[in-house]
């Protein structure tokens, strides 16, 4: 259901003669983020079904993104460092490492902001203490994680 409003608001602005929205927050009608839909779509062309891939296309001359334009995959170290960064500007704003469960930390990457569910990290983390490397263990404790 959420993909067929979001692709009949499209639809509906591109026909009354507005531009396609190529970026995420570009285009916001009746609370759906259009510029963010068309982008998952051109992303994740290869994950929808023939029926999904073939409106858009048609209608309103939507492709699948090119490989320079997809998002790099991270590494599990890559998601390592990005959550200890969250967790380390936590902590030196608030003093400690207790974030709420739902708790969003944004960061700043290369001029790009980034959330990073750090509540649910550092639960997470606490959970699979036991499968940490000493390395990262050392570098929890160092921000007074509570184990």
């Amino acid at each position: 259901m959420a993909w067929q409003r979001c692709f009949t608001l499209t639809r509906t602005h591109v026909r009354a003669g507005g531009a396609l929205p190529e970026t995420a927050g570009e285009l916001v009608v009746q609370g759906e983020d259009l510029g963010a839909w068309v982008v998952a779509q051109r992303q994740g062309w290869d994950k929808l079904t023939p029926a999904q891939q073939w409106l858009p296309g048609s209608t309103l001359g939507l492709e699948p993104a090119g490989p320079a334009e997809r998002p790099a995959k991270l590494t599990a170290d890559g998601k390592w460092a990005l959550n200890l960064h969250a967790a380390r500007q936590f902590h030196d704003r608030e003093g400690h490492l207790r974030p709420a469960r739902k708790h969003v930390e944004r960061l700043d990457v290369d001029g790009e902001a980034v959330d990073i569910k750090l509540g649910t990290f550092v639960d997470n983390t606490r959970r699979r203490a036991d499968k940490l490397t000493p390395e990262r263990r050392t570098e929890l404790d160092q921000l007074g994680m509570r184990w």
